[in-house]
């Protein structure tokens, strides 16, 4: 039973932590440079529509986030 409790407090601490990292991110995402004006990022500008994905921040924030991911959840 107490495996159940360590398990359970490292999934805690884990989920903490990632809210944490989320928090300082959101704070500073405007002054990181270059998220969100990467080329291939995908911005349509005409007289009363906008469109923006940023495809490529996408990618490059989805590779980063698997590697810290795997050096965490690797058993």
């Amino acid at each position: 039973m107490s495996q159940n409790f360590y398990d359970f407090g490292k999934l805690f601490i884990t989920i903490g932590f990632l809210l944490v990292l989320v928090g300082i991110v959101i704070i500073f995402i405007g002054k990181i440079p270059y998220i969100g004006k990467l080329p291939g990022d995908i911005y349509i500008k005409k007289e009363r529509f906008v469109f923006y994905f940023p495809l490529v921040t996408s990618i490059i924030i989805s590779i980063i986030l698997t590697i810290i991911l795997n050096l965490f959840f690797r058993k």
